[in-house]
């Protein structure tokens, strides 16, 4: 095989790669289909840049403002289409790419209706109800962390804590997070992660940024319910600020990035500190004026005369004392000189009023069988009369009634 043994540029090769692309008719024009991700439209030039993925691989595409201006379709993610244009190379970063001058609508991508109907399934099952989500531990003791040990997204997570919270522990589950077996890795990972339950506080669960395609492992149903049916606060931490993953809608915190997931996992050491210091010059401004308050009411108490004299004020009291028995004793008096005059005077009534004083005047007192005799009707001719008089009782017969 003969080949130049003179060095070239990256550039000068790039530029020969293009020329092979370019010159191959099979890729003047031609027609892929496939399903638009990582679409991004918002550059000012009026270009759209986008990738067409199969599932399995993926190719960048761009289209430029000309033909964007005249396509018919408005593309965004998830959509399958037909894409037609030439391929070519990016002498800048050597990555070859679709240059897009045609678009057809191909339908609804599979993998985006697959994942908006697991959604709407969750959804109805009540997994992603605010309700449900339980609030984060205020000072964690210990946090897992399930990640790949070697991404930087640990990284992140682990200079964030030690800044913010160095008195936190952290657990690391290595898994991976993209590829066929992350969203089992993931699993794995978790159930390790209970069996710890009683150690463990929080639960950090995520990766850094990447494409949509990078990003299938935590739209997995089973990773989802897994997360779901934890016994310990989770928060996602999918580091894609656009996309919202399913483990993000299912976990009880979502995190855009990891080093947000850390953030809002510890507190910040420098404001307990703060909060602390804050506190104590409270009690101590406190407890100086409750002390002053003291100082001021004991002296208070000690400048009083009886402080001063005790024994005048225990002879004024005596006085007092003896005033007041007088009181007393002069009060019991006219009272019993007037309850002997009020005594006297009923006494008198009541003796007025005495039958006995009635009957010493010539007057008697008649009973007939028991009771007393107020009508000559009571009685009858032969019938006994009982009269009392003043000295003695007298019993008579009735011979004669007159009215």
């Amino acid at each position: 095989m003969e080949y130049n043994k003179a060095p070239i540029t990256v550039r000068q090769l790039n530029l020969y790669v293009k020329s092979l692309l370019e010159n191959d008719p099979k890729l003047n024009y031609c027609l892929v289909s496939g399903e638009v991700t990582n679409f991004k439209s918002h550059y000012s030039s009026g270009h759209l840049y986008f990738s067409l993925s199969d599932g399995v691989a993926a190719i960048k595409c761009v289209m430029f403002k000309g033909y964007a201006s005249r396509c018919a379709v408005t593309l965004k993610d998830g959509m399958k289409i037909v894409a037609g244009g030439r391929v070519s190379i990016y002498e800048k970063d050597g990555g070859y790419q679709l240059y897009v001058e045609t678009v057809d609508e191909d339908g609804v991508g599979d993998k985006l209706l697959k994942l908006k109907l697991l959604k709407e399934k969750l959804a109805a099952e009540g997994m992603f109800d605010a309700d449900s989500k339980r609030p984060i531990p205020a000072m964690p003791k210990r946090i897992a962390v399930i990640t790949s040990g070697s991404g930087a997204a640990l990284q992140d997570i682990l200079n964030v804590l030690s800044r913010r919270y160095p008195l936190c522990e952290v657990v690391l589950c290595n898994a991976s997070v993209q590829g066929e077996l992350a969203a089992k890795e993931l699993i794995n990972a978790l159930d390790r992660v209970y069996n710890l339950s009683e150690k463990i506080d929080t639960i950090i669960i995520g990766r850094g940024g990447g494409s949509k395609e990078d990003l299938d492992a935590f739209n997995d149903e089973e990773l989802a319910r897994k997360i779901y049916a934890s016994p310990i606060p989770v928060i996602s931490a999918v580091g894609h600020e656009i996309d919202v993953s399913v483990c993000d809608m299912v976990a009880d915190l979502r995190a855009p990035t990891p080093s947000a997931a850390a953030e809002l996992a510890v507190p910040n050491v420098e404001d307990l500190i703060f909060t602390i210091d804050e506190q104590k010059n409270k009690c101590g401004f406190i407890l100086k004026r409750l002390t002053e308050f003291a100082e001021m009411r004991l002296k208070a108490v000690a400048s009083q005369p009886i402080m001063r004299m005790p024994n005048r004020f225990i002879d004024e009291r005596i006085i007092e004392v003896d005033k007041f028995n007088e009181k007393i004793a002069s009060a019991v008096c006219q009272r019993w000189e007037k309850a002997s005059l009020s005594f006297s005077a009923a006494a008198t009534k009541i003796e007025a009023l005495s039958p006995m004083k009635t009957m010493a005047r010539g007057y008697a007192f008649a009973e007939a069988s028991g009771k007393p005799l107020i009508s000559v009707n009571a009685v009858e001719n032969g019938d006994t009369v009982k009269l009392r008089l003043i000295d003695g009782n007298i019993s008579c017969t009735v011979t004669h009634k007159e009215n």
